[in-house]
């Protein structure tokens, strides 16, 4: 048989004989199918599977944003429920359902529709409880799949209030005004199963007639999830599909939309260096200027011209239409990408200025008190007396930039793409990766023992993630999901015990740097800070200049103490049983592993690259293992000095 071709989107104004007989043979060739239909319908069927989520717009009340509900699914159709209408479109799934049918030997049609109005409602605006009521047959239902539809479903929650859920058995199982799309009779020849899915309208201003777009956002996310569970279930007890995970029965063919958005915000988010813009280019002059002023007064920072407007960046954030991505899980995504960026810049636009760390707390969030009382812990176990085993032994920072182009042609071996460099420079304060560069201060001097680590740490984890994210199709994921920079450095922390070099003055400086930020939030000055990380905790001066530098850098900037609270949070992920290859692939925060996942089983995503060199050691494997059995931080100082 000779192949279909079929433009994306390709617009039908009839729903002829002719078209049905062109889906039938792109569904019996396992192509996917994607057609406008009249009155602005669609029917989307990613390939052949054994399902089918409907959607028909009311021809005498208008229905906002029900129609929204199915488009982030793999095979859906939105057609018009007018009755002229009805015979070529009951036509057309019944045809659908008969193909399919008879590839996964059953299908499954749910319906969703909008209930009516409740009158307290149209009278008044009342609570937001998500509501849905199933409708389905008493003859040979679906027992299983309705029972996992209902569970999730009890879980979708809007404002905290949990839906409820209802069960009806009901003969029709379609919208008031409209008949059943397959009849029973069709459906028990064709083993085709029908189910009705009623839902409160609660995204609806009853007032106004709009749609509430948080509450629409939120129910839809949660009834993807639902469905999909739905789906799995219906495939593994009644069909022969055999899906490996319910994730794999969403969307894999992704539309021009999604890939606008991911490529305006990777423009975006690539217009600036958000943290070489807050650091200072003078640390070496101003921690002479303090100095010679006897750490009595703050010293003055200087910082790199702005290269952007963050007000007209802001604009162009704004004017990314991420409202057109249907899928729910890559529209949370993007829209968690724009509000980071949206802070990012308004930032920019305060450094220098208290605003610019109220900025700072709600990027990167404050200390709580259980992370200080930790800190104190590991500063009162470790003496401040404490130094590298490598004694007076230490590598400039031309020779730490020759172990990290070595440690860069190892894995280039395995991703020639792989394009970093390695730069000497003035301007920084130790070192920094920035956009697949590492950056190294020219004043680096780097203890022997704590050159592998720092290898690991930077370039085994910062540079990796970097090139595994731009091995993906989403640039999302080279530039950073929001709120990335916490596991990023936890990890990377990580990396520094599995390879032996999580020192014991390493974790006092990780623990000094959230003192700092504790302090800073509680109104302490650059002096004070400086005073007590000195005095109180025994830091050397240069030390404690640069932890206070870095935290009150821009105007006060709590990033560093993500360090210790992203060691802690990976810990608990390993002992958790947390696998740590989903944390590779790009930049991404811990809330975001589950979606990884889901957009691995869901193919969109590309197979990963890169894994860390340090991983194939057995020390690694091992360490990693005693981690699984409950290691604490306090237990990795223990080990250090044992």
């Amino acid at each position: 048989m000779s192949s279909i071709s079929q433009p994306l989107d390709e617009t039908i104004e009839v729903v002829s004989v002719d078209l049905i007989d062109k889906i039938r043979t792109l569904l019996d060739q396992g192509k996917r199918v994607r057609y406008t239909l009249p009155q602005a319908g669609r029917l989307h069927i990613d390939r052949p599977l054994p399902f089918l989520c409907v959607y028909r717009r009311p021809a005498e009340s208008s229905d906002p944003g029900t129609d929204l509900l199915v488009t982030g699914e793999a095979a859906h159709l939105i057609a018009w429920g007018d009755v002229q209408y009805k015979t070529p479109l009951s036509t057309l799934v019944k045809t659908i359902t008969a193909t399919l049918a008879a590839q996964f030997n059953a299908f499954l049609i749910i319906e969703v529709w909008a209930a009516p109005a409740e009158p307290a409602r149209t009278a008044k605006l009342v609570g937001l409880r998500p509501g849905f009521k199933i409708i389905t047959s008493h003859v040979r239902p679906p027992a299983s799949t309705i029972e996992t539809l209902a569970k999730a479903l009890r879980r979708v929650k809007i404002q905290r209030e949990a839906a409820t859920v209802e069960i009806t058995d009901r003969k029709k199982r379609s919208p008031a005004a409209m008949s059943m799309l397959v009849s029973s009779a069709d459906a028990r020849k064709l083993n085709c199963y029908v189910l009705g899915l009623e839902i409160a309208p609660i995204y609806q201003n009853p007032k106004t007639n709009d749609i509430y777009p948080m509450v629409l956002r939120t129910l839809h996310r949660g009834l993807a999830w639902a469905f999909r569970r739905a789906f799995f279930d219906f495939s593994q007890t009644q069909t022969t599909y055999r899906p490996p995970n319910y994730h794999a029965l969403g969307r894999r063919a992704l539309v021009k939309s999604v890939w606008n958005v991911d490529k305006q915000l990777a423009e975006i988010s690539n217009a600036f260096e958000f943290l070489l813009q807050v650091t200072p280019v003078n640390p070496e002059l101003a921690w002479h200027q303090f100095k010679r002023q006897h750490f009595e007064q703050p010293p003055v920072f200087y910082y790199r011209p702005l290269p952007v407007d963050p007000a007209l960046l802001k604009r162009k954030l704004f004017r990314v239409s991420i409202e057109r991505v249907e899928d729910p899980t890559l529209a949370y995504l993007f829209r968690e990408k724009r509000h980071e960026l949206d802070r990012q810049l308004t930032m920019l636009g305060d450094r220098g200025s208290r605003r610019f760390l109220y900025g700072s707390l709600q990027l990167f969030g404050g200390v709580s008190d259980d992370l200080e009382r930790l800190a104190i812990d590991i500063l009162g176990h470790i003496s401040p007396r404490s130094h590298e085993s490598s004694g007076r032994h230490f590598l400039s920072a031309a020779d730490f930039a020759e172990r990290a182009l070595q440690e860069i042609a190892y894995y280039r071996q395995f991703y020639p793409q792989l394009s970093a460099g390695v730069q000497v420079r003035d301007d920084i304060a130790g070192l920094m990766v920035s956009r697949g560069n590492l950056l190294i201060s020219q004043q680096s001097r780097i203890p022997a023992s704590r050159v592998e680590a720092l290898i690991q740490h930077e370039v085994g984890t910062h540079l990796l993630t970097y090139f595994n994210g731009r091995a993906q199709p989403f640039q999302q994921l080279y530039t950073g999901l929001a709120g990335y920079e916490e596991l990023q450095e936890g990890i990377a922390v990580l990396a520094e015990y599995l390879v032996g070099g999580l020192s014991r003055p390493r974790l006092r400086l990780l623990a000094g740097r959230v003192i700092a930020a504790k302090r800073l939030i509680e109104g302490a000055t650059f002096v004070d800070t400086f005073r007590e990380l000195y005095r109180t905790y025994g830091f050397a001066q240069r030390t404690a200049f640069t932890v206070t530098m870095r935290i009150y850098r821009g105007g006060g900037l709590t990033k560093d103490a993500i360090y210790l609270r992203g060691l802690v949070e990976v810990l608990q992920y390993i002992k958790g049983g947390g696998q740590l290859d989903p944390l590779f692939v790009g930049k991404i925060a811990a809330d975001h592993v589950s979606i990884i996942k889901e957009l691995q089983w869901r193919q969109v995503l590309r197979p990963t690259p890169l894994y860390p060199r340090y991983m194939n050691s057995v020390e690694a494997t091992t360490r990693l293992e005693e981690l699984r059995n409950g290691t604490s931080i306090l237990d990795l100082i223990e080990r250090k000095q044992q």
